[in-house]
């Protein structure tokens, strides 16, 4: 009769076939036969994903030959190896019985460690947001001219409704009634509805901004706005229109302004000239 040994493909030894002579039946017999001296295992093919799964957690598998791996049945927990402790000077003795030396850190590293101090923050900041707004408003305005002049206490404030005149440091002026402040810290904006080519244009403004040199206000409105918003001025039942008349009459007037006092500048210089020009003869003994 023919036996046969069970075994299967990832467990079983090397397993040969070899014919042999049975004394009743001639048949063939199979065998286990180990492998040859100096022989390594054949190894069993293994997907990638398996692969790498056993190189990243070893510990999960063990080996069945040389060759071959397979899953543990109850896996090990890792532990990492511990370190050695060391011992803490006895100079440091004194300063091991403060309060916030961590033993356990002063130990593992043989000299006293300190808990950092739990430093209260509302105490040294109890408000950021405006610390930080107080000093980038302190950098880009050091006068507080822009400040001061959208600012909600101050009676002569720009509103909704003025007609305000943006000069910028690249590009021409524009000038426009103003229809919208934003107030929000250093990003601070005014919105100007003016016209160019006979054509609605809204521009936004950050007051803050290094690009805008100057603001001044060309007209103020005949009475205080009753919304905070004059988004009904672009209808054009209440569009203001072109405001370069009013803007030419207002540069006129400065420039007029300016002229008359720098002529009494240069004739009171004039004047003290004339006045200090004369020399006084000094009284003299003649001669």
């Amino acid at each position: 009769m023919s036996s046969a040994i069970s075994c299967t493909r990832a467990s079983a030894p090397h397993v040969t076939s070899k014919a042999t002579r049975c004394r009743r039946w001639a048949s063939a017999q199979v065998v286990a036969s180990e492998p040859a001296a100096g022989q390594l295992p054949k190894q069993l093919p293994e997907s990638l994903s398996a692969r790498m799964h056993r190189r990243l957690y070893p510990n999960h598998y063990e080996r069945t030959d040389g060759v071959n791996w397979k899953p543990r049945e109850f896996v090990l927990p890792f532990r990492e190896p511990r370190t050695k402790a060391k011992t803490v000077a006895a100079k440091w003795a004194p300063v091991m019985r403060k309060e916030r030396v961590q033993t356990n850190l002063s130990k593992h590293f043989g000299i006293p460690i300190f808990a950092p101090s739990a430093s209260n923050v509302k105490k040294t900041c109890p408000d950021p947001v405006a610390a930080v707004t107080a000093s980038q408003t302190s950098l880009l305005d050091p006068t507080g001219a822009r400040t001061r002049l959208f600012a909600k206490d101050n009676p002569e404030c720009a509103r909704v409704g003025d007609i305000l005149l943006v000069r910028q440091r690249t590009g021409d002026p524009f000038a426009g009634v103003c229809i919208n402040i934003r107030r929000r810290g250093v990003d601070t904006a005014i919105l100007l509805r003016g016209q160019l080519t006979r054509v609605g244009v809204e521009m936004w403004y950050k007051i803050y901004s290094p690009m805008v040199e100057g603001i001044e206000v060309v007209q103020r409105a005949a009475k205080r706005a009753r919304r905070a918003r004059l988004t009904y001025m672009r209808t054009v039942k209440h569009d203001r229109g072109s405001v370069e008349n009013v803007v030419r009459l207002y540069l006129r007037q400065k420039a007029a302004l300016g002229t008359a006092e720098g002529q009494k500048k240069k004739g009171g210089a004039a004047a003290a000239a004339a006045m200090g020009g004369k020399k006084n003869k000094g009284r003299g003994k003649k001669r």
